[in-house]
């Protein structure tokens, strides 16, 4: 396999290389939500408390956000390639150790294991999707991302409930064991070799970065759960002051960790604002809706996933149409058309009638599902393209840390409101979420009045 240095992979390579991307993703995405629904099994079979047993989820998502800017910068050094195989082999054993775990400690600890695998994969599998098709193309390899996380994120609870009724919990680990490894062994042969950076890692920069991040989410979950208020103020603090120090360690560093210089960017930054503030808004809904749906109609659990599963089939179809779009029009105005669909969704869920019938439902979680869709790939494409090509890899780490920490945000606002006001909770946060959706497509549409980003060089 040659070094990759042209514009893009010849097909059939592209296609392999292509499908390599789309098992990792699906396997680190899947992972995220599908321990949720074993919760309570995991905890009985393993004879632990439920309160411990919520770190088989914290677990993997801390060990994400800590190690994913650093990864990202890690495949500027060494090569996105390497970053991305060592990634998926990891996450594979992790599996592997998580389905053969018989205690709570040696499963959470699988998870942190695990999720330092999938932040492998997701540091970097964007600035992959750029070596692996052309510029006029990346639009359409982007908006196949889109597609496979938006489809993992909603199938795995599904997923993890049907995996449950046929075998035991160890089977929703053990699972992504055949599955990695065939990704790996593709991989290898499949996935482009790319241009290494000149400068060393920053080792300082990393744990600065990590105890920022780390500290940011961990504020942001206790204050969601109204834990106490010094904890949540001394989180806070001690994540102000590393990443304040971090951002004085990286200025004027040639490739940052801390992708300060890439920051600059006016239509760089503005992409990442819109990814924050729409994955807030997203997070709040899909949150809140099954307890809404539920609690204010009367909806049993079934019916519920039926009437959501609309959201991300419309996503479905959306993201490859503006995958393509992406390539001839503005991230600025699909963003904001996108988003500002994505509003009127989020309202109109807000405002259902007393007594709905499914029909009022469905045309809304379409609306939301096809306006989020629309503003997914040509934002992530802008924000990517925006970036000189040997930054790659800090742009697609920021563009998964964007996402987490909008994710995040939405969580914890949720869980806040049911905290202070738990009979209006989920209205609440439709309405919240239906601000930040439209204050996103208010921060896209200012890239239409910046100048676009420069033709990738091919170096």
């Amino acid at each position: 396999m040659s070094t990759q240095l042209t514009d893009g992979q010849p097909v059939p390579q592209r296609y392999w290389a292509i499908a390599t991307i789309v098992l990792g993703v699906t396997m680190a995405v899947l992972d995220s939500a599908i321990a949720n629904v074993a919760l309570p099994t995991i905890a009985h079979d393993l004879h632990s408390n439920a309160a411990f047993s919520i770190w088989v989820v914290n677990a993997y998502q801390l060990a994400i956000t800590v190690s994913l800017l650093p990864l990202a910068s890690f495949g500027d050094v060494i090569g996105y390639r390497r970053v991305y195989l060592a990634g998926l082999a990891l996450f594979t054993f992790a599996s592997l150790a998580c389905a053969l775990s018989h205690t709570l400690t040696l499963l959470a600890l699988s998870r942190v294991m695990q999720g330092f695998g999938a932040a492998g994969i997701m540091s970097v599998n964007t600035a992959l999707i750029r070596f692996i098709y052309p510029q006029r193309m990346l639009g359409r390899g982007i908006g196949i991302n889109a597609v496979v996380v938006a489809i993992s994120s909603a199938a795995g609870p599904t997923i993890a409930s049907g995996i449950l009724s046929i075998a035991n919990w160890p089977w929703l680990f053990a699972v992504n064991v055949p599955l990695g490894i065939a990704a790996v062994a593709i991989g290898s042969r499949a996935l482009p070799k790319t241009p290494r950076a000149t400068q060393g890692f920053d080792f300082g920069g990393a744990a600065l970065s990590a105890a920022a991040f780390g500290f940011l989410i961990g504020g942001i979950d206790a204050g969601g759960h109204s834990q106490r208020g010094w904890l949540v103020a001394a989180e806070f603090a001690i994540s102000l002051g590393c990443g304040f120090l971090l951002v004085l360690r990286e200025r004027g560093r040639p490739a940052p960790l801390f992708p300060v210089d890439l920051l600059r960017n006016p239509v760089f930054a503005l992409s990442v604002a819109t990814s924050v503030c729409s994955f807030v808004a997203q997070m709040l809904a899909l949150v809140a809706l099954p307890f809404h749906l539920q609690q204010q109609f009367g909806f049993s659990a079934v019916q519920i996933g039926l009437l959501i599963t609309p959201w991300p089939l419309a996503i479905v179809v959306a993201a490859p149409i503006a995958g393509h779009l992406a390539d001839r029009y503005s991230a600025g105005l699909l963003g904001g058309v996108g988003l500002l669909t994505f509003s009127a969704g989020l309202l109109a869920l807000a405002f259902l009638p007393q007594r709905p019938e499914y029909g009022d439902i469905v045309w809304r979680m379409v609306l939301c599902g096809l306006g989020f869709g629309l503003f997914q790939s040509p934002n992530n494409r802008a924000l990517l393209s925006s970036a000189p090509r040997h930054r790659s890899g800090g742009a697609s780490g920021m563009l998964g840390t964007a996402r987490l920490l909008g994710q995040t945000i939405g969580a914890a606002l949720v869980a806040l409101l049911f905290g202070q006001i738990p009979a209006q909770a989920t209205n609440y946060a439709l309405l919240i979420a239906c601000v930040f959706a439209f204050g996103a497509a208010c921060v896209s549409s200012l890239r239409l009045f910046q100048r676009s980003p420069a033709a990738d060089p091919l170096a």
